[in-house]
């Protein structure tokens, strides 16, 4: 079994009690096997002076297969984008959907993030790219009602065919979704529900995206809005991880806390779309809702880095809530590990301690954007100081993909210029 040590990095390891300490982390096969202050032998050894080592970032919604997209579908109304990408979707080849989702994850790994919650159809394809390129994905089979969909045969039971097909794998978790109210009726979302409960997977599905979206359904179904309607037919639970859900009251709050339901929030693509307001974030918290942070597509964030999105999403409520102590860095910061790990049900990611899965990111903390960093500024210096070009190393599943700032997996290099549709 290879080992590996990073020895002398600032860690940040996000355990329970968010401590942050100088010492050594020894890697055993894919696993931590030890943080400290001694120095363990190793067959390989990372010099972490000058770096801070944190759990790898995990974002947790976003469409990689569409990453050919940026900057084509930009500054138009999500209606219009909808109606676009949909038309788009329709149209595209299994050979484009490899080569974008590479061109996608190419981009994450770069950013620091070692696992991705993805929601489309095809992940079959978009999998074999996760492991070709070595990052973690959490990929959720988009579903929707059958007389909507461009899916041959039937989406729900697509979907349970790919988790049958792809459980069991070390960098792949298949999983669910649902598109939305807006395509999917009841019977969708309890037949992707079952489907969930019979696999033991997570559902992820947009939710209260838009103005628009809430009250076309509040008119469709004289009162109701989708968030109250999914709770009272049984949906809402555990397994779900809504994506946006910026138009919700406080009682639809509750109601998702009452589910146990969590909440991936997508700021800076929310904001670029202009959807009109803003994810009720501190409610969420205060309500014990568990609230992670995802890219969203490159279409529509036309990024897939969520170091800026804990940024401008942390910026955004300040403003909004008119107190800069609404949110902070450590809650930023959590929402990209240990929220978003917990949000994926999983137990061995998100942190950095002994038994841990090896999924590790050293930031220069010699880039003149984090200089000065210490022990007592690391995490403000990752939320509010940091951007891509700080991440020098990214490791997963005890596997270096990314050294000194250059990727070093084969899988992203000589990727086509073209060829992605």
């Amino acid at each position: 079994m290879k080992s590996m040590l990073i020895r002398n990095a600032i860690i940040v390891s996000q355990d329970i009690n968010r401590s942050v300490f100088r010492g050594n982390i020894l890697i055993e096969g894919n696993r931590i096997a030890y943080t400290g202050p001694e120095e363990k032998g190793a067959d390989e050894i990372i010099d972490g002076t000058g770096s801070i080592a944190m759990p790898g970032m995990i974002n947790t919604h976003c469409h990689v297969a569409m990453t050919h997209l940026r900057g084509q579908i930009d500054d138009v109304p999500l209606s219009s984008f909808l109606e676009r990408t949909f038309k788009l979707d329709g149209e595209r080849t299994e050979k484009g959907l490899y080569n974008s989702a590479l061109l996608g994850i190419r981009e994450m790994v770069h950013s620091g993030v070692t696992s991705f919650l993805d929601l489309y159809y095809s992940e079959d394809v978009i999998a074999r790219a996760v492991e070709k390129a070595g990052i973690r994905g959490f990929l959720a089979w988009n579903t929707l009602d059958e007389d909507k969909t461009t899916q041959k045969g039937n989406p729900v039971k697509n979907a349970h065919h790919f988790i049958g097909e792809f459980r069991g794998r070390d960098l792949v978790t298949p999983a669910i979704g649902v598109q939305g109210i807006y395509v999917a009726g009841d019977e969708t979302y309890l037949s992707a529900l079952d489907v969930a409960d019979r696999e033991d997977t997570i559902i992820h599905g947009h939710l209260a995206e838009t103005r628009e979206e809430v009250y076309n359904f509040v008119k469709a179904s004289k009162g109701e809005r989708p968030i109250e309607h999914l709770s009272k037919i049984g949906f809402l639970g555990p397994r779900f991880i809504a994506a946006h859900s910026v138009w919700a009251t406080l009682n639809e709050v509750r109601l998702l806390s009452k589910a146990s339901a969590s909440v991936s929030w997508n700021p800076v693509s929310n904001a670029k779309l202009g959807v009109g307001g803003i994810a009720p974030i501190p409610e969420y918290l205060n309500n014990g809702v568990t609230v992670s942070i995802g890219s969203d597509s490159t279409a529509s964030n036309n990024s897939q880095d969520v170091i800026s999105s804990m940024k401008f999403g942390s910026i955004w409520v300040k403003n909004d809530r008119w107190n800069p102590a609404s949110t902070n860095a450590q809650m930023l910061l959590d929402m990209v590990t240990v929220n978003a790990a917990a949000s994926l049900k999983r137990k061995d990611i998100g942190v950095i301690a002994p038994g841990m899965l090896a999924d590790i990111v050293l930031m220069d903390a010699g880039n003149p954007r984090m200089a000065p960093t210490t022990i007592s500024n690391a995490v403000s210096n990752i939320v509010y100081s940091a951007d891509t070009s700080c991440v020098s190393d990214v490791i997963v599943n005890g596997v270096i993909l990314k050294r000194g700032g250059s990727l070093l997996r084969p899988a992203y290099e000589d990727l086509p210029f073209e060829d992605y549709n």
